[in-house]
């Protein structure tokens, strides 16, 4: 390509390890195509039936191992693998040296590893359970979706899509603008093509391929970095611009993407929920490292037994520990991946749930969510405005050749072409060349020839792109003489002309056409001048009748709607006053351009509709509004959004889009309505609030359970509570918390965005967690000064009436914490929840009365201990609730 407009080359630093010498991509460099199809064993025609078959048997699959599935017991494996788990094993080997190994023959027990082994059992198989089963939906969602390329076989006359899975080398396929590279390929032809290799090289810049290198000598690449190669395009890689046709030379493992995937996919960025998730998981373990010795030197110094204390002090940390966390989070995800599925909404990466259900701003293009995506060709008139045949005959003709990607505008044509009769009236055209669209010109052309000697290249897009390479208009259709200069009263006249289209809701798109000598030459960017103007086609595309309701849902759950869109700005007022989208403020790309980094971020916020934009200010736009507080949502599906997808906190795409935007997000929706998006961002919402509802209740409840300990600690002679009813008290309220994820939300949370804050968790703690203390105490001068458990001879009792107590609270704070309001009257929680936790509760009311609480020392409880036991929890329900109120009232934020 020789005009300047192209992307240019760009010079490279490689960012990834090199390919191994062997790949056959080195050896099919300097082929010419014939040779290039006799080494790969490939016909032009395809491939056949039999030797696809043959051949996928010899190569396997075209997938890459780093990209398949965990099997299940490297699940099992890596479910194990957690701190809290590691804690828990930590206590296990130290209770097998202190009550087996060291003990005495006559007092050797296993009471506490068996305890704490059912802990870890129970631990990782729920979580192994939650994780196998979500990566298994997952992988059946991701099948929806599954991206496809356009493959030739034999006995086909065109190419067919599919399963990028299913290629084998020496398959012939077929590229255009948007398509992922689905193998290492050896191109035979190419158009003006130019490949992002960023995945591969980290370089922003496209690279132009070509079927025969440009340069005299050996293609690039041969003899330095297999990336090099001009000749070849990897998997990977994206086609930006252009059209080529290949073959496959290397699939799977084999492609240089799979020798090097995981030195080059590496990790994805956390968000702020993974990073939320592991400072709660490191806060508390830190909590626990530095409380333990505490716990541990107070009851050895005021107990004088080291080796109870030691044990006792092991076991607070164990009851410290929210070994739940990971398969509460995993099973929140899970359900809330599988729920959206059922509202047609496909999680590709379960942990940006809960940015979709924080998200406060979702930028869209008007296309398909606030119309109806139903573009008609309503209109093909002549520069004065009139209907006029031959306007309509060459836009035809320019989408029928173009081997691009065919937008919704070019199928409109070709349909209103064919129902005209348009397509049998220039049916012996051929084509000659094309110059493949790019959103730097936002136009392309093809040439096409109709035996009459001469060539004639028709190229259509945007009107003000097209009209700068205007020099001529026809001003009587074909008639003779009747081709004029292109002047400026000319010009003032087609703008004025398009607007009013454009007030009207019209997409106008600009038709012109030049005639050229019969030449078999490739055609480029410089003959796109001296143009003479057909025309234009004007598009409607009805407005949605439900986008208005699905735009005030929306806002109802706090979320802005900002359009961000190519087409004019004219156009997009007019659907958006349609639709009831009020227009704060509207900029152009152009203007966008024109501001800094600094001032953009505060006036992306004041603006509604961003109309005009490239790529690269679409992306820019998503940042600014990232960099001024706001969670992001991008809804789009063109090669122009990839890059807004990936910037974006939330990534949202159709499964019609191209490969490269579903490739990019990081959810896909069944149906491009923004009523789907609403429900699925309630669904995201219901997942995060019950993801923290866990860890407030396990916070808060640890941090109390601390203060609790530490005062009996210091005043009591002698253990408030065994170890091993301290493990098993907690096992039990373990149990409790399994069917949060499964619990119902209140309908006022589910109206905000709602954002990860550690700094509120911390102080949720600080103020709730205490409260459990002073029941505790309570508690203890019950037990002490009523029941008489005031030594050492009668601590069994004492034990026994804090278990119960110490266990009903904390699963009380399960319906405490759920909701902001009245826990049972105004807000109750599901069946599950109620169902499990008035179980572990009658648990715990029944175990000192059975052989099993005997063998955990406990002792049954006296029928009077039953009337303090209600008032006790009462009263902790009811000072819950006024703190409750308090911190709303002081804070405004409950969950």
């Amino acid at each position: 390509m020789n005009d300047q407009s192209a992307p240019r080359r760009s010079v490279r630093v490689p960012a990834a390890p090199r390919q191994p010498v062997n790949s056959p991509l080195l050896t099919l460099a300097a082929c010419t195509p014939e040779e290039i199809l006799q080494r790969t064993e490939a016909q032009a025609g395809g491939l056949s039936p039999e030797q696809v078959e043959e051949r996928r048997e010899r190569y396997g699959p075209n997938e890459v191992s780093h990209e398949k599935p965990p099997t299940w017991h490297q699940q099992l494996f890596h479910a194990f693998l957690t701190p809290f788990n590691g804690v828990l094993f930590a206590v296990s080997v130290v209770s097998l040296f202190t009550d087996v190994i060291f003990a005495p023959s006559d007092e050797r027990s296993f009471k506490t590893i068996i305890v704490l082994a059912t802990m870890v059992l129970l631990s990782t198989v729920l979580r192994f359970w939650q994780e196998y089963r979500s990566n298994r939906a997952a992988e059946e969602l991701k099948a929806m979706v599954r991206s496809t390329t356009a493959v030739l076989r034999a006995s086909e006359e065109r190419p067919q899509e599919r399963p990028i899975s299913e290629l084998v080398p020496g398959d012939i396929v077929y590229l255009c603008a948007g398509d992922m590279i689905p193998a290492d390929l050896r191109l035979l032809t190419a158009k003006d093509l130019f490949v992002s290799q960023a995945m591969l090289t980290g370089e922003s810049l496209p690279i132009e391929k070509y079927a025969l290198s440009p340069s005299a000598a050996a293609p690039a690449g041969t003899a330095g970095n297999l990336l090099d190669l001009d000749v070849a395009c990897f998997m990977g890689s994206t086609v930006v611009s252009g059209a080529a046709t290949a073959v496959v030379a290397a699939t799977g493992n084999g492609t240089y993407f799979g020798a090097v995937a995981k030195d080059i996919v590496g990790a994805r960025p956390l968000t702020s929920f993974d990073l939320g998730i592991s400072r709660v998981s490191w806060m508390l373990i830190r909590f626990i490292l530095a409380m333990t010795p505490v716990v541990f030197l107070i009851n050895g110094f005021t107990k004088g037994d080291w080796l109870q204390a030691l044990l006792f002090a092991v076991s607070v940390a164990v009851g410290l520990t929210p070994e739940m966390l990971p398969m509460i989070v995993t099973a929140n995800l899970a359900k809330g991946a599988v729920v959206m599925a059922r509202r047609k909404t496909i999680v590709k990466r379960l942990n940006a749930i809960q940015n979709f259900g924080a998200m406060d701003i979702l930028c869209t293009d008007k296309t398909g969510t606030l119309t109806q995506n139903k573009v008609i060709l309503e209109r093909h008139l002549d520069i004065h405005g009139q209907e006029d045949s031959q306007v309509l005959e060459l836009a035809w003709l320019n989408s029928f050749h173009q081997t691009g990607l065919k937008n919704l505008l070019d199928v409109a044509v070709l349909e209103f072409g064919q129902s005209h009769g348009v397509d049998e009236r220039l049916r012996n055209y051929r084509k000659v060349d094309e110059i493949p669209f790019d959103f730097a010109r936002r136009r392309m052309s093809v040439v096409v020839r109709n035996g009459d000697h001469q060539n004639l290249l028709i190229c259509k897009g945007a009107i003000e792109e097209l009209l700068s390479i205007c020099s001529f208009a026809d001003d009587n259709g074909a008639r003779p003489g009747g081709i004029v200069p292109f002047t400026d009263d000319k010009r003032r006249a087609v703008r004025t002309l398009t607007r009013r289209l454009n007030e009207e809701g019209l997409r106008a798109i600009a038709v012109a056409y030049r005639t050229l000598p019969v030449e078999e030459r490739a055609y480029t960017v410089a003959d796109e001048s001296n143009l003479v103007l057909a025309g234009y086609v004007a598009f409607l595309d009805p407005p949605k009748d439900s986008a208005g309701q699905a735009i005030k849902a929306l806002k109802e759950y706090g979320i802005t709607i900002k359009i961000i869109t190519g087409d004019n700005e004219t156009v997009t007022r007019k659907i958006c006053k349609e639709v009831g989208l009020v227009i704060d403020r509207a900029m152009l790309g152009k203007d966008v351009e024109a501001l800094s980094d600094a001032e953009l971020p505060r006036i992306a916020e004041q603006t509604t509709v961003f109309a005009k934009m490239s790529p690269l200010q679409k992306s820019r736009v998503i940042r600014a509004l990232k960099a001024a507080g706001h969670t992001v949502g991008y809804l789009g599906d063109g090669i122009n959004d990839a890059a807004a997808l990936k910037d974006a906190d939330v990534g949202i795409s159709v499964d019609s889009a191209v490969d490269i935007a579903k490739e990019s997000a990081d959810i896909i929706l069944l149906e491009k309505s923004l009523m789907v998006l609403e429900e699925a961002v309630v669904e995201g919402r219901k997942t995060f609030a019950n993801i923290i509802k866990y860890i407030k209740m396990t916070a808060s409840s640890n941090f109390g359970n601390v203060f609790s300990v530490l005062i009996a600690s210091i005043f009591l002679p002698f253990l408030p509570m065994l170890p091993i009813q301290l493990l098993t008290q907690n096992l039990l309220y373990d149990v409790s918390q399994i069917s949060i994820p499964w619990d119902d939300v209140d309908a006022d949370y589910l109206k905000l965005p709602r954002k990860w804050d550690a700094r509120g968790l911390a102080r949720f703690m600080v103020f709730i967690g205490p409260i459990s203390s002073i029941f505790d105490v309570v508690t203890f001068l019950v037990m002490w000064h009523v029941f008489g458990a005031d030594s050492v001879a009668k601590q069994s009792l004492f034990q026994s009436g804090w278990f119960v107590v110490g266990l009903l609270t904390q699963t009380l704070i399960v319906h405490m914490i759920r909701t902001q309001h009245v826990p049972f009257l105004q807000s109750r929680a599901s069946a599950p929840v109620m169902l499990l936790t008035a179980t572990i509760m009658a648990v715990g009311i029944y175990l000192p009365f059975v052989s099993i609480g005997a063998h955990l020392g406990l002792l049954p409880l006296p029928p009077s201990y039953f009337a303090w036991l209600l008032a006790i929890l009462l009263s902790y329900c009811t000072l819950t609730q006024l703190v409750k109120r308090w911190y709303i009232g002081r804070f405004g934020q409950w969950l």
